[in-house]
């Protein structure tokens, strides 16, 4: 599995990834900080850090404005300064408004 090898000290998921063999404790047992709500079907629900999971769904919301433009969704700028200008030009815009 990939995730228990990254850096990062918390994986910060959906309810998608609820899975608890394959996924979970893998992760904590690597050392890793889990912020995955279960779902609700769940026997025993587990509990999770609900402000940080709010906090990833804000910037999941942010990605998703940002890909609104057209420009930025399918990455018509040839070069990496103009793909980054054209980035901070539009997060401006999502950010005014």
């Amino acid at each position: 599995m990939l995730l228990k090898d990254t850096q990062a000290d918390t994986v910060i998921a959906d309810k998608a990834y609820d899975a608890q063999a394959r996924l979970i404790e893998p992760l904590v047992q690597a050392g890793k900080v889990v912020v995955i709500p279960p779902i609700s079907s769940r026997r025993h629900q587990r509990s999770y850090d609900r402000q940080l999971y709010q906090a990833r769904h804000l910037i999941e919301n942010f990605f998703a404005r940002l890909k609104q433009y057209r420009a930025i969704a399918t990455r018509y700028d040839k070069t990496a300064c103009n793909f980054l200008g054209a980035i901070h030009l539009a997060a401006a815009v999502v950010w005014l408004n």
